[in-house]
């Protein structure tokens, strides 16, 4: 398939569904071969549809170049696995999107896993705790999770991809962060009702923090790196497992155009930012700053 991002290789964290894999289907129809990743290889949800083989299904049908890898960031092993199987398959790697986070609660069942036993049911525990505030109630081995998908993994696929961009002379970075990095903002407040979300906000805000970094490090290697948020919500599944109502959204291609129009960037003149899809998709490719847009 012919188009600008021809001949390039990319690798889509996060593409069973929602803006991964419209983010993998816009890459491809530009040309880039993708490497489409995620844990998902059957559906173990209703509420949570798509799968790595439907996404390069997709993509092949349009008559793009895709391979589906399976791998849980969680699992660190998975993490070298899934850059050696995307470059044997596809070539050397110039494009990473780092897309997949902890959204929706539970994993998929492993096909060799022996069935867990119940775990207590707590309800004492519970109920003392039912006036704490939000965030007491998070479990600290949730909190991590989000910081090991969303944050260590992606800080570990850079390097393991760079050598490939050092090699080509240019390279594209795209991490996908979210408005909660910025809620609530600062203090003191007077609307509640809202909540906030410590792990997956906190988590997106490390990620901004790395894009930074990495910018800094990479702007001479010829690499942009960029960090991508929607500007409007955007009704994927991962977000509508918990809020289905928005004065206004935008679809999933629309953010997938941006982040296509981001793999193109010369990091001399893009890069360190974090910007929303409509201020890459006008040209402008200023800082991410309407959170009441965002927030819909």
């Amino acid at each position: 398939m012919t188009g600008r991002l021809a001949g390039r290789t990319a690798i889509v964290t996060g593409a069973s569904r929602g803006l991964g894999r419209a983010t993998a289907l816009a890459l491809a129809a530009e040309g880039a071969a993708v490497a489409v990743v995620a844990r998902t290889q059957q559906q173990w949800d209703e509420r949570l549809p798509g799968t790595i083989g439907e996404t390069v299904a997709a993509i092949e049908e349009a008559g793009g170049t895709a391979v589906a890898i399976q791998a849980d960031l969680l699992e660190r092993e998975d993490i070298p696995r899934l850059v050696a199987q995307a470059r044997d398959a596809l070539g050397p790697i110039t494009i990473l999107v780092n897309n997949a986070a902890f959204t929706a609660p539970g994993r998929p069942p492993k096909p060799d896993a022996a069935p867990k036993a119940p775990k207590p049911s707590g309800g004492a525990k519970v109920a003392a705790n039912a006036d704490w505030p939000g965030f007491l109630a998070v479990p600290l081995s949730a909190y991590r999770r989000h910081f090991e998908i969303g944050v260590f993994a992606s800080y570990e696929l850079m390097q393991l991809v760079c050598p490939d961009m050092f090699d080509a002379g240019h390279g594209s970075i795209i991490n996908i962060t979210s408005v909660a990095s910025r809620v609530p903002g600062d203090g003191p407040y007077r609307n509640f009702a809202g909540g906030v979300l410590p792990g997956y906000g906190g988590s997106k805000a490390a990620l901004e923090h790395l894009t930074w970094c990495a910018a800094y490090d990479l702007q001479r290697r010829n690499i942009a790196v960029n960090a991508l948020a929607p500007s409007r919500p955007i009704p994927t599944p991962g977000l509508s497992y918990y809020r289905s109502e928005f004065a206004s959204v935008s679809p999933d291609d629309e953010f997938a155009r941006a982040a296509v129009e981001l793999a193109l960037v010369d990091p001399n003149v893009v890069t360190g930012r974090t910007i929303g899809h409509h201020e890459v998709l006008d040209g402008s490719f200023s800082p991410f700053t309407n959170i009441e847009t965002a927030l819909g």
